[in-house]
């Protein structure tokens, strides 16, 4: 239970830093904002 908490939390970390960038900065990263959510994901549980 607390190892998911870790994980969701990473989650929304990531979302938010994610969205804090401007269009241009995610661009330079090649990143779309629709990436973000599946970006996240895969930091907090890996891929899969």
């Amino acid at each position: 239970m607390q190892e998911n908490r870790a994980r969701r939390a990473v989650y929304r970390q990531t979302v938010r830093e994610l969205n804090a960038l401007t269009a241009r900065d995610l661009n330079d990263l090649g990143i779309s904002r629709s990436m973000i959510p599946s970006l996240a994901r895969e930091a907090a549980w890996g891929s899969k």
